[in-house]
């Protein structure tokens, strides 16, 4: 039985071997990449400049993959969850995050996780497998086209920050940073993609050696036992790693890491955490993002009240830190931080047209 090849799988200078091995000239490849991430574009049939001939060829060779089938659930602020099935049948989440001047997808890179984060329900999912380059891609594809049929603008930005580690699938994360970033792909701005990270050492040194994207890390503690116990990454990579590796991360100038810390009723949230933190981070080019805990997991953490996020705001001004308080968005649909959880759709999607 052929096997045929998932364009979307490939990176330009992969089509263009690709192509070369149909017989056909290197700038076949550069005209097919522009074609496949046209919106609407199914068919190689539609790609009017390629010779019948060769759209023949492809046609038996190749298949331009794209999500069929999606849930999709609307928050009351605006947040809208997309649930992919796979050829597996395994699901995956995406969130479009709509915002004034701004539309955010928050994209998946595994179904499941691997790293066991005390405070994410993707982690008590267990990991699964890796999505191939294609399934990071489709992701983006569906939903532009989602958002498009309904007058809601084109995607601006991208967060790797949906199910899984993304740097615990490098090859494939750097492919499709490759197809989002190149021009005649998806055509997105470095600027406008971020990464988030647990905190795996080597693959964010060579994250920033390799690409020029935005990086995120979860930090959430301040002390290795306490961050431990919340993340077990730590055990491996532990805290003092992970700073020098922010340190060390080859970014643009003024390009600077977003920190993340989510605050716990008694665990991370006092004064002196947040000095510690202050002090922990000198020296990184660095913003902070600090979060309130999202219902769902069934780890008994509470989230530190809001007077209290206030105040670990202002002592981290204090000590000349641009510091954020995120908004929770879509929890009323499962749809924020730490509650991607592939929730059983198969029936339902299996229902769909």
């Amino acid at each position: 039985m052929t096997v045929l090849q998932d364009i979307k799988d490939l990176t330009q200078s992969e089509l263009i071997t690709f192509v070369e091995q149909l017989g056909q000239p290197a700038f076949r490849g550069r005209q097919l990449l522009a074609w496949i991430y046209k919106p609407g574009i199914r068919d190689f049939d539609q790609m009017t400049d390629l010779a019948k001939a060769f759209r023949a060829i492809l046609s038996k060779k190749a298949i331009i993959s794209r999500f069929e089938k999606a849930i999709i659930e609307e928050s009351v602020d605006g947040a809208v969850k997309f649930a992919f099935q796979l050829h597996d049948g395994a699901v995956i989440e995406s969130v479009l995050i709509p915002e004034e001047d701004r539309n955010t997808l928050c994209v998946s890179s595994q179904v499941g996780c691997a790293m066991g984060c005390h405070f994410c329900l993707t982690g008590e999912m267990g990991f699964t497998r890796n999505l191939t380059t294609a399934e990071i891609i489709n992701q983006v594809c569906a939903v532009r086209e989602w958002a498009l049929s309904r007058e809601k603008g084109n995607l601006s930005n991208l967060v790797f920050m949906g199910m899984g580690e993304p740097l615990a699938n490098m090859d494939n994360l750097l492919k499709s940073i490759e197809l989002l970033t190149e021009q005649r792909g998806l055509d997105f701005s470095a600027r406008r993609i971020t990464v988030s990270t647990c905190g795996l050492v080597p693959q964010m040194i060579q994250l920033g050696a390799q690409t020029s994207v935005n990086l995120a890390v979860s930090l959430h503690a301040v002390d290795n036992s306490r961050r431990s116990a919340i993340m077990p990454i730590n055990k491996r990579y532990p805290i003092e790693e992970v700073i020098n590796a922010c340190k060390n991360y080859q970014h643009k100038k003024r390009q600077r890491i977003m920190i993340e810390y989510t605050l716990q009723k008694g665990v991370n949230d006092s004064d002196k955490d947040a000095r510690m933190l202050a002090s922990l981070l000198r020296g990184v080019p660095c913003k902070i993002n600090l979060l309130a805990m999202n219902s769902g997991s069934t780890v008994s953490a509470v989230s530190s009240a809001r007077d209290r996020i206030l105040r670990f705001q202002q002592l981290l001004r204090e000590n000349g830190y641009t510091v954020f308080i995120r908004q929770s968005r879509g929890s009323d649909i499962s749809a924020a931080c730490g509650q991607l959880a592939g929730r059983e759709w198969q029936e339902e999607l299996a229902q769909t047209l």
